[in-house]
This record gives C-alpha cells, sequence and structure tokens, in this order.
C-alpha cells in the first residue's frame, strides 16, 4: 500500500514553497501530524490541502 503522507519538506517542494512557510502554515493551523516515523512527522493529503489554502494557493 503506498503511503500517501507527505513530510514538510516534500509538502513545500509539491507546493513550490519554502520549507519555512509550510511549517509556519502548520503551526498557526495548529495541525498535528497524521503520522509520526521517529522524529520525522507525516501530514495527510487533506492536512496537505489545508497548508496549501492557509498558503494562498
Amino acid at each position: 500500500m503506498a503511503d500517501e503522507n507527505l513530510s514538510p519538506g516534500n509538502i513545500a517542494k509539491a507546493l513550490a514553497v519554502s520549507d519555512g512557510k509550510v511549517k509556519k502554515a502548520i503551526k498557526e493551523l495548529g495541525l498535528e501530524p497524521a503520522a509520526k516515523r521517529g522524529v520525522c512527522s507525516f501530514y495527510s493529503p487533506d492536512q496537505v490541502a489545508r497548508i496549501k489554502t492557509a498558503l494562498g494557493g
């Protein structure tokens, strides 16, 4: 099964914005990661859509 959750770095690449902007949007939206592996957080596609909207996309 393919894992559709994305890390903040991959979200930034997909949206063509900086990692900092993505991390700031996550903090402002108060999003909790959909999954964690070690210290890495991963966000679901619906959370990515919310981040995109928050960034004006």
